[in-house]
C-alpha cells in the first residue's frame, strides 16, 4: 500500500532527528544561520509579542523568536514529530527560557483560535506539508491583523549555469551527505524531491496573496537557492 505524503514525511523525520541539525549545517554549508539572522532581522520582532513556530522540528528558530520577544511575550514551537521534539526540548532545557514551549500538532489544522498571534513563521517545512496552500492559509488565520507570516524555504535558483549546478547538488551529492553523515540515503533522496518540486518565489509570493496576506516581501539567499517570504494580515 503506497504512503501518503504525510505519512512518508512524519516516517523520514522520526529517524533523521538525531542527525537533523549536524545535516542541515553539512548541506547548507552553514548558510542556514545566516538565512535566519537575515530574516530575523527583516520581521523586526518586538518584545513582548507571542510567536509560533510552524514546523519547528528542533526547535532552533523557536527558541531565536523566544530570545527575541523576551521574558514578557511568548513563542510556540508546533511539530508532527515527537522525536525532533524530544531533540528540540532538551535545547528548550539548556536555554533556560520559561516563556516557550513545544507542542505535538498538525501544521494543516493549528490548534489555536483565529487572530492569535503576532508572528507565524516555517522554516524548511512548507515544502514537506500535504498541501501548501491549506497550511498559509491555518498561518493567516492564527496570525493577528497586522501580524506578519514568514517562512523561509529551499527555492529555485533562476541564474543560468547556477541553476543546473543546484539541481545536480540537490539531486545526486546531498543524498550521499545524507547516507555518509546520517546513513539516511533513502530520507535524505525524499528532502531532494520535496525541494525540487516546490514553487519558485514568484509562484510562492502569488500564493501567501491567494491565502490572504498583504505586503508580500521575497528575498533570495545563495543565489535564490533558499528565500523568504514575509506578508501581513490586512488590518481590517
Amino acid at each position: 500500500m503506497q504512503q501518503s505524503k504525510e505519512e512518508r514525511v512524519h516516517g523520514v523525520f522520526e529517524k533523521i532527528s538525531p542527525h537533523y541539525d549536524k545535516m542541515n549545517s553539512v548541506i547548507s554549508f552553514q548558510r542556514h544561520v545566516a538565512w535566519r539572522k537575515e530574516t530575523m532581522k527583516r520581521m523586526s520582532v518586538q518584545p513582548g509579542a507571542k510567536a509560533l513556530d510552524v514546523c519547528c522540528g528542533t526547535a532552533d528558530w523557536t527558541l531565536a523568536l523566544a530570545e527575541a520577544v523576551g521574558p514578557e511575550g511568548e513563542a510556540i514551537g508546533l511539530d508532527f514529530s515527537q522525536n525532533m521534539l524530544s531533540v528540540g526540548n532538551e535545547k528548550v532545557k539548556k536555554s533556560g527560557m520559561k516563556h516557550v514551549s513545544l507542542l505535538h500538532g498538525n501544521a494543516m489544522e493549528l490548534p489555536f483560535q483565529d487572530s492569535s498571534f503576532d508572528y507565524v513563521t516555517i522554516g524548511f517545512g512548507l515544502r514537506n506539508v500535504p498541501d501548501y496552500m491549506t497550511v498559509l492559509k491555518e498561518m493567516q488565520r492564527v496570525v493577528k491583523p497586522g501580524g506578519k507570516v514568514v517562512c523561509l524555504e529551499t527555492s529555485q535558483p533562476e541564474m543560468p549555469g547556477f541553476k543546473q549546478l543546484y539541481y545536480v547538488y540537490f539531486r545526486y551529492i546531498m543524498p550521499l551527505f545524507g547516507k555518509v553523515f546520517a546513513k539516511s540515503f533513502k530520507e535524505y533522496s525524499w528532502l531532494q524531491e520535496s525541494a525540487r518540486d516546490f514553487p519558485g518565489m514568484k509562484e510562492l509570493a502569488a500564493m501567501f496573496r491567494t491565502a490572504g496576506l498583504d505586503n508580500v516581501e521575497v528575498k533570495p539567499f545563495t543565489g535564490g537557492v533558499a528565500a523568504m517570504h514575509m506578508g501581513s494580515k490586512p488590518v481590517k
